[in-house]
């Protein structure tokens, strides 16, 4: 009989069932309101994604429509896939998507390890002093903008510019037009990725490594292994989840390797090797007034960037490791 009636009396009162809910979102908001000025502070950033992100993408909509801006969103023909088919019937398209994901390539091949490399010199740097000297000197170039960026090329390379001046001068060498040579065009581009991003990308890297137990290091040697294998076997094996994930956000965007960068090195001469889907989807859209085909370029972009971003996230959690979700 005290067993049953202690069964009896821990059994929860029905309108209790009703109540602790009631506390339990009580409870949370009144967590929510004691930290309301942390939540405004992201309000800024929710703004900036829905007004610029989030909100345009209701525009997808005329990459199924012959879009006019006379008759707008609503009373535009309705054409289906139509533009989507086009892209791969044209041979525009074709050539501006192999030059995009040849360039992406270079850019992952050469770029992206700049910054791992930099960061392990850095981190192998023992007077604080030069450390932050140096650093300092290499981030510099990420608050520059493209427009700097491509005009301090320009005054460089140009055909009577400084480079061609010192070859001449130096080596007797004959002018070089590496702004007007398509040979040229994917090398530059590529060079000035490293030079303005690779310093801010080494701020992740430096992160990770910041995180690594020194005791491991001392371990290592008192076992007698030198600078380089302790960096093979104890800093890059540390590195290894933030290059995976730094990695699979690249691929994300592997169809996006820059409008104004592109824009403003393009030359007539180099048009044919430089135009990539950002500058067509800009000269067919706003140049040519093709606003429906432009939109359906733009989309299927983005489609393309979330499949490879799922499917490298799938892989790597496949293989054992980190995944950014």
């Amino acid at each position: 009989m005290s067993e049953l009636t202690q069964i009896e009396s821990n059994k929860l009162d029905p309108n209790q069932v009703h109540i602790q809910p009631s506390r339990n979102k009580k409870n949370k908001l009144r967590n929510l309101w004691s930290e309301r000025y942390l939540f405004l502070l992201l309000l800024p950033g929710l703004v900036y994604f829905i007004v610029y992100r989030y909100l345009p993408m209701a525009g997808n909509i005329i990459a199924f429509q012959d879009f006019s801006p006379f008759q707008g969103f609503l009373k535009s023909d309705w054409v289906g896939l139509k533009h989507f088919s086009t892209i791969f019937e044209d041979k525009e398209v074709v050539r501006v998507l192999w030059n995009t994901l040849y360039l992406s390539f270079l850019q992952i091949l050469f770029a992206f390890p700049v910054s791992i490399i930099l960061a392990l010199m850095l981190n192998e740097l023992r007077s604080n002093t030069l450390k932050r000297v140096v650093q300092s000197i290499v981030y510099l170039p990420h608050f520059l903008s493209w427009v700097i960026i491509v005009g301090i090329s320009t005054v460089l390379l140009k055909y009577n510019g400084i480079l061609n001046g010192f070859l001449g001068s130096v080596f007797n060498m004959e002018p070089i037009a590496f702004l007007q040579d398509p040979n040229w065009f994917m090398p530059l581009i590529v060079l000035q990725v490293i030079w303005k991003e690779s310093g801010w990308g080494t701020i992740i890297f430096l992160a990770a490594l910041s995180g690594i137990n020194p005791s491991l290091y001392e371990a290592a040697a008192v076992d007698g292994a030198t600078r380089l294998k302790q960096i093979w076997h104890i800093t890059l094996p540390a590195l290894r989840a933030t290059i995976v994930i730094l990695l699979i956000l690249r691929l994300g965007s592997v169809l996006d390797v820059g409008f104004e960068q592109i824009y403003l090195m393009l030359t007539p001469f180099t048009m044919e090797v430089g135009n990539v889907l950002d500058t067509f989807v800009y000269f067919k859209g706003i140049q040519d007034s093709d606003f429906s085909f432009a939109t359906a370029v733009g989309l299927f972009k983005s489609v393309i960037g979330f499949i490879l971003i799922v499917g490298a996230n799938r892989l790597s959690k496949r293989f054992g490791g980190d995944g950014i979700y």
